[in-house]
């Protein structure tokens, strides 16, 4: 794990604590790793992801309540069945 950015590190630390069936923002995660303001490096971070689903950034959403993008397989259309598979609020 250690070959990944801190940055990154941090970023999936804090995704990997968003409890089941709940979301939050990019700049949630920001915010809670320090680096307010960072929520399109947390996006980036987000999509170079090798630990999913065991790090669940299909959880992470847009500020606005948008879905936002998901580079797994079957893009935004699996991050919506796993969400709602979650019953994600």
């Amino acid at each position: 794990m250690t070959r990944y950015p801190l940055f990154y590190r941090r970023v999936w630390a804090a995704c990997a604590r968003i409890p089941k069936g709940e979301t939050r923002s990019y700049g949630w995660i920001a915010r809670r790793i320090g680096r307010p303001g960072a929520a399109r490096a947390v996006g980036r971070a987000l999509a170079a992801n090798p630990f999913a689903p065991a790090i669940p950034c299909h959880r992470v959403i847009a500020a606005d309540g948008r879905l936002g993008g998901y580079s797994g397989p079957g893009g935004l259309r699996t991050k919506i069945r796993l969400l709602k598979k979650e019953r994600a609020r």
